[in-house]
């Protein structure tokens, strides 16, 4: 529902007092954890008129609405918050299905394109005459319980609350159009939509709260948690251009070398090529140089080669006009190149105007970065789930498989950070429980019918969707799974099916899935 003037007034004060205090504090926070988050693309948000079908004007998608959700599911006694969403009812009519989306670790605010035909949310509710919602995560954004983001507070930030937030929304929300008030669960179906680790949370929660959600699609979802993920970095390997894959390997090669036999003056040289001497640990030197790699999920169908992944392999393989053969240019050249690409454009790119040890050092506890409790802060929210819950970091491959991370990064890395970013909360690195997360919410193992996934062969994040390398999942009717050429949730954009046609086939796959599956609803059947 949407709360009186003066509430918004104060939520309203309240948010841009908190933007300021996250501005000045991002200025000098590194930005590390923020790269290779499993979350959706963002997409623009269109400035046109917005009528329903009898022409009425409706409000337009950016307008916010509120939802009195729970603080915490397990004791209604602790309240409510204010839990932001937005809304386009220009296809329903009465009838029609409700679609939910939550676009996950992120401030949803800017993500409203996701409410239109601009995506699968959008084409779904336009061709069965809905009404898309997008709701924001609890913790992220300016949907938060507390007033800031301690260890205490975020205590209530678990994968269990977030799937009870989206069945107490769709159970007991008063939507603001016509007859809004008449569409619940048992009145209307409802179909749940998520991409990256919103995708897994749409599979978990039609697995631990069946009967809700009539039907459900899943874009790179993630729904396979791990400690050592350091299977995103694959794809990545296995699509780029193979100069490229072969320059970056033998530049990693050789720091793992020097690493190996300990050859700190050797590695302190490499970093002062990199322009990056200052930092004082050789990790985080490491972790630096996947940053480019992390570019790659920055890609769509629609990037061309200005983008900053192809600008980087550009700058290593190309020299004095001449593109690399398949072998690269070699080690000596790879690191002068790479070197100079972070020393004229990478570096500012990335840090702006901080130095080395504030931009990328990881390793001083005091530092803004571990300290900052505002909210609205998405790497201090996301990595209390990977902490507790999720895991997922990426680390160096295992002996024997082509590296193009640094081996020296295991997840004792992140872990370490951990401590650092939540001390009143572990005393030593904790081991996400990504067993127990698997085990209750099913994982590879989910079996739930009218679930839609649609998959990337170039997507980094495959390894941890039922479409990774060796699972062979069987697809069937009731649990259908496609598999476009696309990258991270590239299936989730309407714009991507006319460039890539296999992105097209998903898309036509799933709307002929969702027009059959609605077909079969009656009132009461959720």
């Amino acid at each position: 529902m949407s709360c009186d003037p003066t509430l918004q007034l104060v939520i309203k004060m309240w948010a841009l007092m908190s933007l300021l205090l996250v501005g000045i504090a991002r200025a000098a926070i590194p930005n590390s954890m923020s790269r290779g988050m499993p979350s959706v693309p963002k997409i623009p948000v269109p400035e046109r008129l917005f009528t329903s079908p009898n022409g009425t004007i409706l409000p337009n998608i950016t307008h916010t609405y509120y939802f009195d959700q729970l603080r915490d599911h397990n004791n209604i006694n602790l309240g409510t918050f204010k839990q932001r969403y937005w809304m386009d009812w220009e296809f329903y009519e009465p009838g029609g299905p409700i679609i939910l989306n939550t676009p996950g670790e992120v401030n949803a605010d800017g993500y409203q394109g996701y409410v239109t035909n601009d995506t699968i949310n959008g084409l779904i509710a336009q061709q069965q005459k809905g009404a898309a919602i997008l709701i924001e995560h609890r913790f992220f954004g300016f949907s938060n319980p507390y007033d800031n983001l301690t260890s205490q507070s975020l205590a209530l930030l678990t994968v269990q609350q977030a799937i009870d937030d989206l069945v107490y929304f769709a159970t007991t929300v008063n939507l603001p159009m016509s007859g809004g008030d008449a569409v619940k669960p048992s009145q209307a179906p409802w179909i749940l939509v998520g991409g990256s680790y919103g995708g897994a949370l749409t599979s978990y929660t039609m697995v631990n709260k069946p009967g809700i959600f009539w039907a459900g699609y899943l874009s790179s979802a993630t729904v396979e948690t791990t400690i050592d993920f350091y299977e995103y970095f694959t794809p990545v390997r296995e699509h780029m251009p193979q100069n490229c894959s072969s320059d970056i390997q033998a530049v990693i090669a050789y720091l793992d070398g020097m690493y190996a036999a300990k050859d700190t003056a050797g590695i302190k040289t490499l970093q002062e090529t990199f322009g990056l001497g200052d930092l004082d640990h050789v990790a985080d030197f490491a972790t630096a140089l996947e940053y480019n790699l992390w570019d790659w999920q920055d890609l769509d169908p629609s990037t061309g080669p200005n983008s900053m992944f192809y600008e980087f392999c550009d700058a290593l393989e190309v020299k004095d006009g001449v593109n690399a053969g398949p072998e690269g240019w070699g080690v000596d050249h790879a690191i002068r190149s790479w070197g100079n690409f972070w020393n004229t454009t990478y570096y500012r790119y990335n840090c702006h105007d901080k130095d080395v040890q504030t931009c990328l050092g990881t390793f001083d506890p005091t530092a803004i970065y571990f300290t900052n409790i505002t909210v609205n802060n998405a790497n201090r929210s996301w990595l209390w789930m990977v902490c507790n819950q999720i895991g997922f970091y990426q680390t160096g491959p295992p002996e024997g498989q082509p590296a193009i991370v640094s081996r020296i990064l295991q997840p004792s890395y992140g872990e370490r950070q951990c401590v650092n970013m939540f001390p009143e909360a572990f005393v030593y690195p904790p081991q996400p429980a990504t067993a127990e997360t698997n085990a209750m919410y099913a994982g590879w193992n989910v079996n739930v019918p009218r679930l839609f996934f649609a998959n990337g062969l170039r997507d980094p994040w495959r390894g941890g969707t039922v479409s990774a390398d060796g699972l062979n999942k069987p697809n069937t009717t009731s649990m259908p799974i496609y598999m476009s050429d696309g990258f991270h949730c590239s299936d989730m954009l309407s714009y991507d099916n006319g460039i890539d046609p296999t992105i097209a086939v998903v898309q036509e796959a799933a709307l002929r899935y969702m027009k059959e599956w609605l077909a079969e609803w009656k009132p009461g059947n959720s």
